[in-house]
């Protein structure tokens, strides 16, 4: 039975590249595609997300089918990717979401667990705007501001942009922190525990 999110103040942008374009840096071994284990990293994240906020307050911003069809399933919304590049989609999906409070959650985190996600949300609360780093602590997982829309500043290097106007939270939440870029990353998230869809995936390689 699937336990309901409790009520919050939050709602969740999530930005999901079409699979195609996602994970360059990330070749896995036949007969897994690229575009099959990035679809299947973001369903996760998506899954987790869902459960630990009320779907409704999810928006999932993209132009893959996949990703939008996954979306939509759990209850979320979902806005087209402008294709203008990342900090363009995030503000596309602020754009679309009611507030008060607004939080930009990367879509690649295939070991995220609705506790987690909520303990980085109380933990941001307490600031006007917060970012959260990813594991190697350079770039940024999740952006909050209960002030109004953060300003997205993704891409390499981003948690120390994103510092210069939010609190850096680098909090003790590892299977938020940990995105997964590279063949190294997937195997480091697959030491703290991959989501379903992810193992499935997986599950096809020797």
């Amino acid at each position: 039975m699937r336990i309901e999110p409790e009520p919050t103040p939050w709602h969740v942008v999530i930005p999901v590249k079409h699979a195609h374009l996602a994970k360059s840096r990330l070749a896995p071994p036949p007969p897994l595609s690229r575009p099959e284990l990035a679809r299947a990293v973001a369903r996760d994240t998506l899954e987790a997300v869902c459960r630990a906020v009320p779907p409704d307050q999810v928006t999932v911003v993209t132009s893959d089918l996949d990703a939008a069809g996954a979306a939509a399933g759990l209850g979320a919304a979902v806005v087209p990717d402008p294709d203008e590049g990342l900090d363009a989609a995030v503000r596309a999906g602020l754009a679309a979401s009611a507030g008060p409070w607004f939080a930009v959650l990367l879509g690649d985190l295939p070991t995220l667990t609705p506790a987690e996600l909520n303990a980085a949300l109380d933990a941001c609360a307490a600031y006007p705007s917060a970012v959260v780093p990813d594991a190697q602590g350079s770039g940024t997982v999740l952006l909050t501001s209960t002030q109004g829309h953060p300003e997205p500043r993704f891409g390499a290097g981003s948690a120390a942009r994103h510092a210069s106007t939010a609190t850096l939270l680098p909090l003790d939440l590892p299977r938020l922190r940990r995105d997964v870029d590279t063949w190294a990353d997937l195997g480091e998230a697959l030491a703290l525990g991959l989501g379903p869809a992810t193992r499935a995936a997986l599950a096809h390689l020797e």
